[in-house]
């Protein structure tokens, strides 16, 4: 119990300091929010209008308690850029990021660990090499890179989606997961190699251990000790990893979004960024930073609680 408690201050220390430096690195930048909309030709009185409105000609701790109050309202501001309200914004784009990143993590999960548990029961083999040369190969190809291949190859060469027309998932959702196969399988990939290693290592090392020549010698199958124990054990150690990686593959999907022409908050951020809209781009930055803050601190829960060596009462 005191393990959760000490946790949850944890991240919520740590989601008001991402707040904090969020919102200060976004007013350090020089530039003017009210400048950018009317251009230099406005006159004082429209700049000073304007700022007004925006709240800019405010103080930055009050401008900062507004917003973190708004934030905690729901309502975290006005898009400059597209005179809207920012949670709207969100809402309309969220949907689409969230489904593509747990199509990516269902490929990554999916793909990798059945890889993984393959190549340490293929140890010093020929198949495990060939395994690791393309685990090598797959580290080393950026997601926007396989990005543009994919759509080269899949999309003009054999016709199996249209790169660019994208379908939304409310008009036809079967259209919608066929397009988003490919934009999820440019990020998984080099997730998949990772993760790959990594279970294979953890395998390894599990089958070198004691108990599992134990189980042996008392007459237990090999697929049995396998599959029943030393995957178990294994995976106890790999879930910190994937905890990790899913923050990283719903931040490595702003750059494909872009690539493939998904409407989604990964091409939001970058015309927000681009056209200096503080609020919307405080406001992504800080759901990308926090969904890597929460899934760690989820990560850090569930280890304590399917790890029977782990006790939470002794923390």
């Amino acid at each position: 119990m005191r393990y959760l408690v000490r946790k949850t201050i944890v991240l919520l220390v740590t989601m008001f300091t991402i707040t904090l430096l969020t919102f200060a690195a976004f007013h350090i930048i020089p530039g003017d929010p009210a400048m950018l909309i009317l251009g230099t030709e406005a006159s004082p009185e429209k700049l000073e209008q304007l700022r007004h409105t925006l709240g800019t000609d405010l103080p930055l701790l009050m401008q900062y308690r507004n917003w973190v109050a708004g934030l905690l309202s729901g309502n975290p501001g006005t898009s400059i850029r597209y005179s809207m309200p920012v949670a709207d914004l969100v809402g309309s784009r969220l949907p689409v990021t969230v489904l593509l990143g747990i199509m990516t993590i269902i490929l990554v999960i999916a793909a990798s660990i059945p890889l993984g548990v393959f190549a340490a029961r293929k140890k010093d083999t020929v198949i495990e090499q060939f395994i690791h040369f393309f685990t090598m190969l797959g580290i080393s190809f950026p997601g926007f890179f396989l990005s543009i291949l994919f759509m080269w190859i899949f999309g003009l060469v054999l016709h199996l989606f249209s790169p660019g027309n994208y379908v939304s998932y409310k008009d036809d959702f079967g259209g919608f997961v066929q397009f988003m196969f490919f934009p999820a399988l440019s990020i998984a990939i080099p997730e998949i190699a990772i993760l790959t290693k990594y279970v294979r290592t953890a395998m390894i090392d599990e089958l070198s251990k004691g108990y599992v020549r134990t189980a042996k010698g008392v007459g237990n199958s090999v697929n049995g000790i396998l599959y029943r124990h030393v995957l178990k054990n294994a995976i106890v150690s790999v879930i910190p990893l994937i905890g990790m990686m899913i923050g990283s593959i719903f931040s490595g999907s702003i750059i494909v979004e872009q690539v493939y022409g998904i409407p989604g908050i990964g091409r939001l951020l970058i015309s927000s960024v681009t056209s200096r809209d503080f609020p919307l781009t405080q406001t992504l930055v800080l759901y990308v930073a926090m969904v890597i803050v929460v899934t760690n601190y989820i990560v850090d829960i569930l280890i304590q609680l399917i790890d029977p060596r782990i006790r939470l009462s002794s923390d």
